[in-house]
C-alpha cells in the first residue's frame, strides 16, 4: 500500500485476475502435439498433418467461437486465431479442459504425460 500512496501523480493501479501460469502454458503443448501427430486435417483441399501451432489456431478459434477470417496478402484466407497469452488462469484452465474434451471426441490419445 505504501507504494500506491507514494506513486507519482498520474500513475494508476490496476487489479486483474492472475494470467495463465507457465505450467498451464506448458500443459497445452503435449496435447497440441498429439493432435499434430495423430490427425490429418483439410488444408487447401488436402488432408495434411498440421503443426501444433496450426492446431492451436484451429482449436482456439473453436474454443472462442472466434470466426474472423482475413484476406491473405497474396490471396487466400487467413483465420485469425485467439491469443492465449493474456488469458486468466481460470480461462486457461477451461481451455485445457476444452482441449482434453476435444481430444477425447476425436480419439486423440493424450495420455503421454499431459496430466
Amino acid at each position: 500500500m505504501l507504494a500506491v500512496k507514494n506513486a507519482p501523480d498520474g500513475w494508476q493501479v490496476t487489479l486483474t485476475e492472475p494470467r495463465r501460469s507457465l505450467d498451464q502454458n506448458a500443459a497445452q503443448w503435449p496435447i497440441l502435439q498429439a493432435f499434430s501427430q495423430q490427425l490429418l486435417w483439410p488444408v487447401n483441399g488436402r488432408r495434411v498433418q498440421m503443426s501444433p501451432d496450426d492446431w492451436k489456431d484451429v482449436l482456439t478459434a473453436a474454443f472462442e467461437e472466434y470466426h474472423r477470417v482475413a484476406e491473405g496478402l497474396a490471396g487466400g484466407r487467413v483465420i485469425l486465431g485467439a491469443k492465449t497469452r493474456n488469458w486468466s488462469r481460470q480461462k486457461f484452465s477451461e481451455w485445457l479442459d476444452f482441449l482434453k474434451a476435444t481430444a477425447a471426441e476425436r480419439d486423440v490419445d493424450i495420455s503421454g504425460g499431459t496430466d
